[in-house]
């Protein structure tokens, strides 16, 4: 059972209503907004420190919509993240937009379950394993370290940290 109330804007303080109108106002807003209007998934729980919540909020827009992972790559990335984590509100949320990119029934199982899906493209095994080094241990070997440009390693550290962070909270207020 959630442990947060999704507070309709109405009900919201002026920076909370700031904040929630700067994500439904955005590309993700009209897909987290409940029939009462209410935040779903993690934005709500942002909207309970706004000096906070801003500036991760945003953080996942950069990493979204403005990174240069592929679509595919950070679909990829967040998939396992929300597999390692269990994170039931992001596979639910991401799957979709996986499957409209092309991965298979058997690809998102296999993510689901952390197995290693069959992947034709060289970069997306790489975006694999480097993500499933950075949920397991935390770290990368030379190798591991080595298998993407600079760029794009920081960017998907980035996004493994933010996609964990959401996880824990969506699992502490149980979302």
């Amino acid at each position: 059972m959630a442990r947060l109330r999704r507070t309709p804007p109405h009900e919201l303080g002026p920076e909370a209503k700031t904040l929630y109108d700067s994500i439904t106002s955005g590309p993700r807003g009209r897909f987290m907004v409940d029939e009462h209007g209410g935040l779903t998934g993690p934005f709500n729980a942002m909207l309970l420190s706004p000096p906070v919540g801003d500036p991760l909020q945003r953080l996942g827009a950069a990493i979204r919509y403005r990174s240069t992972l592929t679509d595919r790559a950070r679909e990829l990335a967040i998939l396992v993240v929300a597999g390692h984590q269990d994170s039931a509100f992001e596979q639910s949320a991401h799957e979709p937009i996986a499957r409209d990119l092309g991965f298979t029934e058997e690809q998102l199982a296999a993510l689901r379950a952390g197995d290693t899906p069959e992947l034709e493209d060289p970069g997306e095994r790489a975006v694999l394993r480097v993500a499933r080094a950075l949920v397991t241990k935390g770290d990368l070997d030379d190798e591991e370290y080595a298998a993407l440009g600079e760029r794009e390693l920081f960017e998907l550290t980035t996004l493994v940290g933010y996609y964990t962070t959401l996880a824990l909270q969506l699992r502490v207020f149980r979302v």
